[in-house]
């Protein structure tokens, strides 16, 4: 199984923020009370389509979105936190912490997606686990090595284990669940999602190891 592929979906957004409700555990958020927020959105729209010419350039295939002005989705180019797609046809719909990030979610972006010869063949749907508040977001939560057969995740009140679990034994994968840290005035705190910390690619990986406090859970990750 491919670690990476050649086609991306991206959303271009049109109210992007700060978003004042996954703030409470993204501590890298600020407001800027200087730039109104057009201003925000226009710089947004404008690095966004500054990448997506980028990527293109070096032959990716970017499949881009618009978002729509209702409802209120801040986040709404972060897609990968509520769908993923994989290989064999299957596509994951996770639950989403945030009520206005739930709002994301929208089935017009598979039709688009099947128009333009994506074939989907099963999904896979977690999104009710939200009436518990249980929350796995996407490949935010879950850093997912393909070729290898394994999911790592680093749990945070944006990745439960039991449900990582769940998900693992759907996707046959083997999981890997650790708790990863960042000190916010003085403080140690789970770090959000675990792509913000690691990365895999097809040939190299980038991790935060001294996010994960714990010395065995820092030794299994690395190993």
């Amino acid at each position: 199984m491919k670690q990476t592929t050649n086609t991306i979906l991206m959303i271009r957004p049109v109210a992007f923020r700060m978003n004042e409700q996954t703030a409470v555990n993204n501590y890298y958020q600020k407001v800027l009370d200087n730039l109104l927020p057009a201003t925000v959105n226009a710089k947004a729209q404008e690095e966004f389509d500054a990448f997506v010419e980028k990527l293109k350039n070096v032959g990716v295939n970017v499949i881009v979105v618009e978002d729509t002005v209702t409802p209120d989705t801040p986040d709404s180019i972060f897609p990968n936190n509520w769908i993923s797609f994989h290989e064999n046809g299957d596509v994951a719909l996770y639950p989403m912490f945030a009520e206005n990030r739930r709002l994301e979610r929208r089935e017009d972006i598979l039709d688009i997606l099947e128009e333009k010869g994506f074939q989907i063949e099963n999904i896979v749907d977690y999104t009710s686990a939200e009436e518990d508040n249980i929350f796995l977001e996407g490949t935010g939560s879950l850093l997912l090595d393909r070729e290898n057969g394994k999911a790592y995740c680093a749990l945070s009140p944006r990745a439960d284990e039991e449900l990582m679990i769940e998900f693992c034994e759907d996707f046959e994968l083997n999981p890997v669940i650790f708790e990863a840290y960042q000190t916010v005035n003085g403080e140690r705190k789970h770090i959000y999602h675990t792509n913000v910390m690691m990365c895999l690619a097809e040939t190299f990986a980038v991790i935060c190891a001294d996010c994960i406090d714990d010395t065995k859970e820092r030794k299994m990750v690395l190993d």
